[in-house]
Formats: C-alpha cells, sequence, structure tokens
C-alpha cells in the first residue's frame, strides 16, 4: 500500500518540477525579451551614464540565456528523474538567487553612485554637446523623451559652450514650441522646466516599490524551484541505492 503512495508522490513532485521549470523559463525567455528591448531602444540613454557598472540590458541578456538553457535542463531533468541534472539545477536556482540578492543590495548601497554616475554623465554631454553627434543625438531624443531640459534646468544650457557659442540658446530639443527657442535668451514659458536627472530620478522612485516587489516574488520562486529539485533528487537517490542493494543480495543468493 506504500508503494502507490510514494509513486503517486514522485508524480506530483515531477508534475511540479516541470511545471516550475517552464515558468522560470518563460521568465528567461521575458528577460531576454527586455534586455534586447532595452539594448536597442535605450543603448543611447544609457551611454550618457558615467558609471563604470555594467549596463542593465547586457545583465538582463545574460541572466536571460542562462536562465532558459537552465530552465529546459531543469525540465528535462524532470522529466527523466536524472539525479545529476536535478542536482545541478537546484544548485543554478540558488546561485541565481545568490546573484539576486547581491545585485538588489548593491544597487540599495551604491544607488547614489549609480545616480552621481549619471548625473555626471548629463554633465559631460551637455559640455560635449556640438563636438559628438553621438551624445548630442543622445541627449536630444532623451529631452524629448521625458520633455525635460539640461541636468537640473534649462540654466544648465546657458552655461554650457555650445550656448554660449550660439549668444545663449538652448536646442530646440528643450522646447515645447520653436517660437520659445528662437529667442536669445529664450522664453522660459516655452521651456521644458524639469530637468531631466530629476525626471528619471523620479521615475525610477515611483517604480521602485514594483521593481522590488517583483525581484521578492521572483526570489520566493526561486526558493519554491530548489525545494522542489531536491525533494525529487533525494527519494531518486534512495530508490536506486534500494535497487543495487537488491541487485546485490540476489546476486549474492544465486552464487551460493
Amino acid at each position: 500500500r506504500a508503494a502507490p503512495s510514494k509513486g503517486g508522490t514522485m508524480t506530483l513532485l515531477k508534475l511540479s518540477l516541470m511545471a516550475f521549470s517552464f515558468v522560470f523559463w518563460a521568465a528567461g525567455l521575458t528577460m531576454l525579451i527586455i534586455g534586447l528591448w532595452a539594448k536597442v531602444s535605450l543603448g543611447s540613454y544609457l551611454a550618457l551614464s558615467a558609471s563604470g557598472y555594467p549596463s542593465a540590458p547586457t545583465i538582463l541578456l545574460a541572466t536571460g540565456i542562462a536562465v532558459i538553457i537552465w530552465g529546459f535542463l531543469g525540465c528535462f531533468g524532470a522529466a527523466t528523474e536524472h539525479r545529476g541534472l536535478l542536482r545541478a539545477y537546484s544548485a543554478f536556482l540558488a546561485a541565481v538567487l545568490a546573484a539576486g540578492l547581491a545585485a538588489g543590495l548593491s544597487a540599495l548601497l551604491y544607488r547614489q553612485t549609480l545616480a552621481q554616475g549619471f548625473q555626471e554623465g548629463l554633465r559631460r554631454a551637455l559640455l560635449a554637446y556640438g563636438e559628438d553627434d553621438g551624445v548630442a543625438d543622445a541627449l536630444d531624443a532623451l529631452q524629448r523623451a521625458l520633455s525635460c531640459c539640461g541636468v537640473e534646468s534649462y540654466r544648465d544650457w546657458l552655461r554650457s559652450p555650445w550656448a554660449l557659442g550660439q549668444n545663449g540658446s538652448v536646442p530646440l530639443s528643450c522646447c515645447r514650441a520653436r517660437r520659445g527657442c528662437q529667442r536669445r535668451p529664450p522664453d522660459a514659458r516655452w521651456l521644458h522646466r524639469d530637468g531631466c536627472f530629476g525626471r528619471v530620478s523620479a521615475f525610477v522612485g515611483s517604480n521602485l516599490y514594483c521593481v522590488a516587489t517583483a525581484a521578492l516574488g521572483l526570489a520566493l520562486l526561486q526558493l519554491v524551484g530548489i525545494v522542489l529539485a531536491c525533494l525529487l533528487a533525494a527519494p531518486i537517490n534512495t530508490q536506486y541505492s534500494v535497487v543495487r542493494r537488491t541487485s546485490f543480495v540476489n546476486a549474492f543468493k544465486s552464487t551460493k
């Protein structure tokens, strides 16, 4: 009577781990797609940062590829009850969990450093405006997308080398209407009042709770996967030991 119950438990563990692996694989595919989108769409904006840390799209791409591969291997290991793959899968999940916690703590501890790096990058871009076309295009695109002007305000442009060469003008990307930018100095009523650094900081701050909630949910999901993989690997180990012991006993009896 105990054997069917044990077999039913093994089947339930196997199906649960396969379902988890599919969800984990889908999460990796989502990270890969978001990383590709961010690399293409936000690459020019992120290039404005002066910090030496790896960019978020690069981290998402690398993590997404690794999760897709291991999600498939985890599903395969659960389906075939391969003890080595299950142990490696649980180790990978533990490594991803530790790396995610470390990245989250680093972002929390060094958020001021990251913010200062982005602010310094904006200032450098403003000073290099007119000399580097790539930087100028990225800064113009950022100001249009966020409806902002300068680092802290439009006044940052009035002290820039480019503006001094233009008799105190500002780029058209700062303007809500072209009419206000024709004047020197420009009419502040027709300019974007907020600085780009403040807009980016407000966006990150307003979405920080959502990011933290998603990270916590992913961590709990990984804990579930680690427990399932360990539970599924343990009975397999016991079952194989019993089979080996039975085979040895039968072989020993046959020699008598």
